[in-house]
């Protein structure tokens, strides 16, 4: 079997690399970018016609697996190649499995839309593109989910365990602070949110995570 990971750690990309890291894969890393056309070509077109990154192809005995969507890429590595022994970034029981899930799900319906704005226009973006105006009103959204991330966190917490799912580091924390990192890497204060601050600096200091940012883009 071989594992085949398309995109570059500045982007979407960063998910499924990091779990590949966590989860201490061997894998083939294409740097595809996202900028100057590479995801049109007709050859990552066969892989993901949608013309996006990341994509994985993962060659299996009974045929190749595909797998689009950064989050759906960290999700599917975690479940298909993690153990469900309790120590490793896998889930390992029905109600890890949720939390998963869930908190993947809601990242990318509360969360990642207008982090990515506050980013892309405190940040990002060339200065005289940018609308500062985009970027207060998406910080102003963000403040109740954040607040409802700090609320689970800090329940977690009473309950004697660190993560968003269970006491260790899971796929679960992983998809959920690769976006929250867009807020505190476009300056954006998280002090209002202590339990967030704290458990995101933990998540960012994982020498995995740190791995698969030096992945090279060419």
């Amino acid at each position: 079997m071989a594992l085949t990971l398309y995109g570059i750690p500045e982007s979407r990309a960063i998910r499924p690399l990091w779990t590949a890291c966590e989860l201490g894969l061997e894998f083939e890393h294409v740097p595809v970018p996202f900028e100057g056309g590479a995801t049109r070509t007709p050859a990552f077109l066969d892989i993901n016609p949608n013309g996006r990154i990341p994509a994985l192809v993962d060659a299996r005995d009974d045929g190749p697996v595909v797998v689009w969507e950064s989050m759906a890429c960290a999700l599917y590595l975690a479940r298909v190649h993690g153990v469900p022994d309790g120590a490793s970034i896998a889930p390992a029981s029905p109600r890890e499995e949720a939390e998963a899930l869930r908190w993947s799900f809601w990242t990318v319906n509360e969360l990642e839309r207008d982090a990515l704005t506050v980013l892309m226009h405190r940040v990002a973006m060339p200065e005289a593109r940018r609308r500062p105006e985009l970027a207060e009103q998406a910080a102003r959204r963000l403040a109740p989910p954040l607040a409802v991330l700090d609320a689970h966190l800090r329940g977690q917490r009473a309950r004697g365990e660190a993560h968003l799912a269970a006491a260790r580091f899971t796929v679960a924390d992983l998809c959920v602070a690769s976006v929250a990192n867009w807020v505190r890497a476009a300056g954006m204060p998280l002090g209002p949110w202590p339990a967030v601050s704290e458990w995101l600096d933990g998540c960012m200091d994982r020498p995995a995570y740190r791995a698969a940012r030096a992945l090279a883009r060419d």
